[in-house]
This record gives structure tokens, sequence and C-alpha cells, in this order.
């Protein structure tokens, strides 16, 4: 009876069972990453990001399958690059670590070496995401697939993409003023309202490593409720005869006098300019700029470079958002995820949100009190750097109220300035706080 027994517990001790039933935490975790599969899969929010991220979530979550980045259980050495797993940070500061405790020093160690003794989702992440590898790659795709062509007929509306950066440094200061996040960890944390996830990870990868997993997962779950967060906003700060303004009667009453004569010429050279300008300025951006502005570029040449605009914007594109997904998800381990400094993250991250797309929209309302020719507020909602989604949300408010007041066009011109504005935030902050 005894062999018996011994044998159906050592089943059990093999399975994750007696893992979930010792830290019931970890139902918390499987419960997220259903969430996020709900979101992606039944209603269809941003189901390219918000399914890899929740696999990787349930993937890191099991225990002993070893698929988890390095979180609250272990200790890394930011500057040195060595990891002590199953480590403790003691009251003084010395760092403890037990008999099984392996020093593995990250930065000189193979890929091999790490798939081997850490595991497959730390070999991609400190091969791809720490290294700071996949946000420009990203970028690039980005270019590839957008059109500055609704920006440069509409150059005006290009300002509230700028207004929409309020809140990174709105919850920047308020960050730093409640004690609780250093400058750097502030910067890292603001940079969640410019709605860009890979912006959001370069920007922490060079200010705050430790905080990249719930950064990471702030930002790209509150660009997944794109369809939630604006509505809600928009709602909170326009009243209905705002959102009814009809911009292209506006075009007809007052009518731009200025117009680009050739639109192709100036495709091509807006991203040489940009990149030239934002080099000279912010050097420090240069690595997310100019990744995007060669994208656009090749797009813009056509076919003599079409080629590498498509595996840009297709196959490359796609292998660096599987990989950015499962990596993140896999972050966020019960230790890293379920402690105060996270939601603080979490809830400063949808504020900063909030903010940036507020911002946006009252400049719009400034600049109407001195305007005849009226703007649409839902045009400065889409400051945010989440294209094209802001910007199909807000058209989606404007259909609804009138199905003829289609303003697409006007919202992705503010829309794909916030890309660029975003990157030049990050690219400042990088300046100023590093």
């Amino acid at each position: 009876m005894d062999f018996i027994n011994t044998i159906f517990t050592k089943l059990y001790e093999m399975t994750a069972f007696s893992n979930i039933a010792a830290e019931p935490t970890f139902l918390i975790m499987y419960a997220l990453g259903l969430l996020f599969l709900y979101l992606g899969i039944a209603k269809h929010y941003e189901p390219l990001l918000l399914v890899p991220i929740a696999m990787g979530i349930l993937l890191a979550n099991f225990p002993g399958g070893e698929m988890g980045v390095f979180g609250a259980a272990d200790w890394i050495d930011e500057a040195t690059g060595i990891v002590y797993h199953n480590a403790i940070t003691l009251a003084d500061g010395t760092i403890w670590r037990d008999a099984n405790g392996v020093p593995y020093d990250i930065y000189h160690c193979s890929l091999p070496m790490i798939a081997h003794d850490l595991g497959l989702m730390n070999m991609i992440y400190y091969w791809l995401i720490k290294t700071g590898f996949i946000p420009p790659v990203i970028f690039m795709g980005v270019g590839a697939m957008t059109d500055f062509g609704p920006m440069l007929r509409n150059l005006k509306l290009a300002i509230f993409g700028a207004a929409a950066q309020l809140g990174i440094f709105g919850v920047i200061l308020f960050a730093v003023g409640s004690g609780q996040f250093t400058p750097k960890e502030a910067g890292a944390l603001g940079i969640i309202g410019g709605a860009d996830g890979p912006t959001a990870i370069y920007t922490t990868i060079k200010l705050a490593p430790h905080l990249l997993g719930p950064i990471a997962i702030a930002a790209y779950s509150y660009m997944a409720l794109v369809p939630v967060i604006i509505p809600l906003v928009v709602k909170l700060c326009t009243t209905q005869k705002e959102r009814e303004i009809n911009m292209k009667e506006m075009d007809k009453l007052y009518p731009d006098t200025l117009k680009i004569k050739n639109m192709r010429v100036a495709k091509i050279v807006f991203p040489i300019f940009v990149t030239i300008l934002v080099a000279i300025i912010v050097p420090s951006a240069v690595s997310l700029i100019g990744m995007l502005m060669f994208g656009n570029l090749i797009k813009e040449i056509g076919a003599d470079t079409s080629r590498i605009a498509d595996t840009a914007s297709n196959a490359l594109m796609n292998i660096a958002t599987i990989f950015l997904g499962l990596s993140v998800g896999a972050t966020m381990t019960v230790q890293s995820f379920l402690n105060w400094q996270t939601i603080g993250i979490v809830a400063g991250g949808f504020c900063a949100f909030a903010v940036s797309i507020a911002g946006g929209i009252f400049l719009v309302k400034i600049f109407n009190c001195f305007s005849k020719k009226k703007i649409n507020p839902l045009v400065g909602a889409c400051g945010l750097s989440a294209v094209p989604m802001a910007s199909r949300v807000a058209n989606g408010i404007a259909t609804s109220i009138n199905p003829k007041n289609n303003i697409l066009n006007y919202c992705m011109s503010a829309n794909i300035s916030g890309v660029i504005g975003s990157a030049v935030a990050a690219g400042v902050l990088i300046q100023f706080l590093r």
C-alpha cells in the first residue's frame, strides 16, 4: 500500500498541480492569459499582438515548464549581466542564493548556453528584445506599411499628433512627484502614453530594463483596448455637436490654398528629410525614426525596391511580432506581475494613455476657438501612435452619428504624426534621463 501511495505521490508532484496548490496565485495569471485570448479571438482586439502575448503568459506560468523570463525570483545585475537564478535580495542589500542558485554572465553567454540552461524564452528575450533589436525592425515594417500621403495633404493637422504626447510628460512629472519611481523609471512609465509598443520597449530597455515586462504588457494591452478607451475619453471630453463637425464641408467652405503638386516626389523626399532632421536634432531617436523612414522610403520608391519592402512589411514584420509577443508575455510571471509596482505601472500607463487622447482633443478645441474652419475633435483623439486603429475607431464614431461624415483621412494625418512624435519623445527622454 505504501508503494502505491508513493507512486501516486510522485505522479502528483510530477504534475503542476502541486505547485498550483502551493501557490494559487498562478490561477490569476491563467485568468489574465485567458482574458487576453478572449479579447484577441472573440473581440478581435489586436489579435496579432494579444494572442502571442496571452500564450506567452500561459506558458511562463506553468511550473516546471521553464518558459518564463527571469523575474522577481531571480536577481539580475543590469550593469554586469550577472544573473542569479532563485536568488533573494536581503535587507542589507546583499544577494543570497541557495545551493541551486547558479550565476550566469548573460552578456557573455552563448545563445545555446542560455537556451539550454535558462530556457527558450530567455534566449529569445535576451537575443532579440533585451538587445533592442526587435523595436527598430518593427518600426521598419510599420514604415513599409504606412502611407504618409494623408499627413502631407493635411500638414496642419499633424500638430495634433504632437499634442497627444502630453500624457507622456504629464505622467512622468506625476510619477517622479509621487516618490515611487526614479526619473528613469518614470520616463519608461510615461512613454506608454505614446501608445506605441516598440517605442515603449526601446525606451524601457535604455532607461529601466528591470521594468520591461510590466511596461510592455501595459503598452500593448492598452493599444489593443484602443476601441474601448478612445470612445470613453471622447465621450467625456466632447459634445455631440463637436463630434458632428463635417471636415469635408469645412474644406469646401474654406479650401486650403497650399497644395502639393507632385505627391510621389514629396513622399520620397519626406522620409529622407525627416531622417536627417531627427538625426541632427535628437540623435537618440534615429534608430527608431531612421528605420521607420527607411521602411517607408523603400515602399514609396516603387517597383525597384518592392521586394525588400514586401519582406519588411510582411515576413519580417510577422516574425518580429511573433517573437515579441511570446517573449513579452513570458516576462509576466507570478513574481514579476503580482506586486504593487506593477499595479502602479498599469494604472499609470492607463492615465498616460487617457491624457494623451484628451491632450489632442483639447488642442483641437483651443484651435476651434480661433479659427473659422472647425476641426472635429475626433481628429485630435487620433494623435496616438496606435496607427491605423485609432483612426478607424475615431472614424467609426463619426460615421455612427452621420454615415456621410467620413473623416478617416483627416484622422490618419494626426495618427501618423503621432508615430513620429512618440519616437521623438522617446529620444528626448533617453537623451535627458539616461
